[in-house]
C-alpha cells in the first residue's frame, strides 16, 4: 500500500483552510434522492456531513424516497404511475409514501447519531431535527392528469429551522408536506430543497445525483456554468439524464433568485462532497448567477495574493524576485485576475513615459489555472491599460517563455532598444531575452 507523503497533506489542508474560514456558520442545504440510502451510501456521506458540521456549517439536508416508495407499492402490487416525472399518488400510494419517509427519516437519524471510535463518528455529538416545517398544497390537474396527494411547496417555516441551526442541530426535510387542514401530500425532493434554500438564504444547495454533474454536447464535464448558459442548455431540450433535467432547473431558479452557489455532484463518488467543496477546481458543476472570474486594478489587500502568486515563478528563476515593501509601493501598477474570491492571475504594467514605452513584468497565472488563455487575457488587459497611457510599443524581458510571446506578435530585440532607463538596470547575469510587441 502506498501513502502520500507528509508534504501533500500539509499543502492540500494549506489550499483547504480559505474555504475552512469561509463556510463557518453559513448555510448549507443538501439534497439526496433515497438511493443513498437504499444503496448503503449514507455512512459515507454521514462522516462528511460530520466533518462539516464539526467546521461549523449550518445543515439542512432533504432527503428523497423514490425507491423505497416503489418497494411498498411492489410488494402491495399497487399501481406505480407517473405523469411528467411526477408520481401520481392516490391512496394507496400516500400510504407507501408515509412509511417510507418514516423508514428513511429513522435510518438517517440512527447513522448520524453513530460515535463509534477510531472512525469519522468518533465523538460525535449530532443531533438531529426534524418536524412540520413545510407547509404544502396539491398540485392539482396538470397536463389533464390529476396529481391526487402530489403537492408542492406552499411555505417554509424558516424562523424554526434557523432557531435549530442555531442550536447547531442539523435539520432534516422529508419531502412530506402539510396543509392547514391536516392534509398530507407528497413532494419532490428537489422542490423541498430549491424553496428551503431561498427561504433560509442559504449561501450553498448541493444535489447529489446519479452522475456527476452536467456536460456539454461533447461529453465533457461543465465545471462551472452561468445562469444564462444553464438556461440555453435546458432551452436546447437536448436528451439530459433524468435527473440534470429534473435539478438544473431548480438550479437555475434557485440561483436567479439569491442562492449565490449551487452545486451538482455525482453520489457515487466517496467524498464528492468534500472534493466540491474544498477543492479549487471542484468535482461536479457548480453554477452561479455570473461568472466567477473578474479583471480589476489591484489593491493594496492583494499584496499577500499576488507574493503566493509569483513566488513558485521566482524560485524557478522565471521571476526576479520582489519584496513585499516594493510590492506594496508598486501596486497601482497591477492588474489581477479574481476566481471566486481567489487570485489566480496577475500582471504589471510600468510605463516609460518620456520614450512612449511600456514592460509587461510579473505575468503569473496559479498553476491549477494554466491552459485556458487566462495569460492572454492578463496581456490583453496590460495592452489596454498601455494604450490608454499613449504608449507606443510593449516591451518584456523573459528567460523562459520565448515562444509564449513570440507566438503573441512579440519580435525579439536587442538590449540597446530598451528605453534608456531600463537599459542601466538591466541584469546581465540573467541574460534576459528582449522582445517588443508595437501598439
Amino acid at each position: 500500500m502506498t501513502t502520500s507523503p507528509p508534504s501533500a497533506f500539509v499543502h492540500w489542508f494549506r489550499a483547504a483552510a480559505p474555504y475552512i474560514h469561509a463556510f463557518r456558520g453559513k448555510t448549507f442545504v443538501i439534497a439526496f434522492g433515497g438511493e443513498v440510502l437504499s444503496d448503503g451510501q449514507f455512512t459515507r456521506l454521514g462522516h462528511d456531513l460530520n466533518l462539516l458540521n464539526s467546521l461549523g456549517v449550518r445543515l439542512v439536508l432533504v432527503h428523497g424516497v423514490r425507491p423505497q416508495v416503489e418497494e411498498h407499492l411492489t410488494q402491495r402490487d399497487a399501481a406505480i404511475r407517473y405523469a411528467d416525472g411526477l408520481r401520481v399518488t392516490d391512496d394507496a400510494a400516500l400510504a407507501c409514501v408515509k412509511e417510507a419517509v418514516g423508514e428513511v427519516r429513522v435510518e438517517i437519524e440512527a447513522l448520524l447519531s453513530m460515535g463509534l471510535p477510531n472512525s469519522p463518528m468518533a465523538n460525535a455529538d449530532i443531533r438531529v431535527a426534524s418536524g412540520n416545517f413545510v407547509t404544502a398544497r396539491p398540485l392539482g390537474v396538470r397536463g389533464g392528469v390529476d396529481l391526487l396527494h402530489t403537492g408542492e411547496v406552499r411555505k417554509i417555516n424558516a424562523a424554526a429551522i434557523r432557531q435549530r441551526l442555531e442550536d447547531n442541530d442539523i435539520v432534516l426535510l422529508s419531502p412530506l408536506g402539510y396543509s392547514p387542514t391536516g392534509e398530507i401530500f407528497n413532494l419532490s425532493l428537489e422542490n423541498v430543497a430549491t424553496k428551503a434554500a431561498l427561504a433560509l438564504d442559504a449561501d450553498k444547495l448541493i444535489f447529489l445525483m446519479e452522475t456527476e454533474g452536467v456536460h456539454n454536447a461533447r461529453g465533457g464535464l461543465l465545471r462551472v456554468l452561468t445562469v444564462p448558459e444553464a438556461e440555453k442548455i435546458v432551452a436546447a431540450k437536448r436528451n439530459l439524464p433524468e435527473d440534470v433535467g429534473f435539478y438544473l432547473p431548480c438550479a437555475i431558479t434557485a440561483s436567479k433568485q439569491g442562492v449565490a452557489r449551487v452545486h451538482l455532484i455525482s453520489r457515487h463518488v466517496d467524498g464528492a462532497l468534500l472534493s466540491e467543496l474544498f477543492t479549487h477546481a471542484g468535482i461536479g458543476t457548480m453554477l452561479t448567477p455570473a461568472r466567477l472570474e473578474t479583471l480589476r486594478p489591484a489593491s493594496i489587500d492583494d499584496v499577500g495574493g499576488i507574493l503566493e502568486l509569483i513566488r513558485p515563478l521566482e524560485e524557478d528563476g522565471m521571476l526576479v524576485r520582489r519584496s513585499r515593501e516594493r510590492l506594496e509601493m508598486e501596486i497601482e501598477r497591477f492588474i489581477v485576475l479574481e476566481h471566486d474570491g481567489m487570485l489566480i492571475g496577475c500582471a504589471a504594467l510600468y510605463p516609460f513615459a518620456d520614450e512612449r514605452a511600456g514592460e509587461l513584468a510579473c505575468l503569473a497565472v496559479h498553476i491549477d489555472y494554466r491552459g485556458k488563455s487566462r495569460g492572454d487575457v492578463l496581456l490583453e488587459a496590460a495592452e489596454k491599460k498601455a494604450r490608454a497611457l499613449k504608449l507606443k510599443r510593449l516591451f518584456v524581458l523573459t528567460t523562459h517563455t520565448a515562444h509564449w510571446f513570440i507566438e503573441r506578435d512579440f519580435k525579439e530585440v536587442d538590449v540597446s532598444e530598451l528605453p534608456t532607463r531600463k537599459q542601466a538596470l538591466y541584469n546581465y547575469q540573467r541574460r534576459s531575452k528582449v522582445f517588443v510587441k508595437p501598439l
